[in-house]
């Protein structure tokens, strides 16, 4: 069940399905894939405006796709993945690349962007 506000057949809320079934796909249970769901809609609907009350961190963080697995609640190492890092690196046209593991990818980028 979509979180309150959210109307049948909108936008959220098959942006809520979509994410509840991706979670599932996950191994999570039903309720964890809810709960995760519901949090990624109602930090959209902050995001673009839609909901009444918002924290700071919804409307001033970094949007999930940018965090990239920061603050995950994972034991694996935190940050992009090789694949944003090697998008990133295309777009910063930084020679070398496609030779490049995940740590120098980081490096790389990192300087460029500096």
């Amino acid at each position: 069940m979509p979180p309150r506000g959210v109307k049948k057949g909108t936008k959220r809320a098959r942006q809520y399905e979509k994410v509840k079934k991706s979670v599932k796909g996950q191994g999570k249970s039903e309720g964890t894939a809810e709960e995760i769901a519901a949090r990624v809609v109602n930090k959209e609907r902050a995001r673009s405006g839609e909901s009444r009350e918002r924290s700071r961190t919804s409307v001033k963080d970094k949007s999930p796709g940018q965090r990239g697995g920061e603050r995950s609640g994972t034991k694996r190492p935190k940050g992009r993945t090789k694949e944003q890092l090697m998008n990133e690196a295309r777009k910063l046209n930084i020679e070398g690349r496609s030779k490049m593991d995940k740590a120098q990818l980081q490096r790389a980028v990192d300087r460029k962007k500096k």
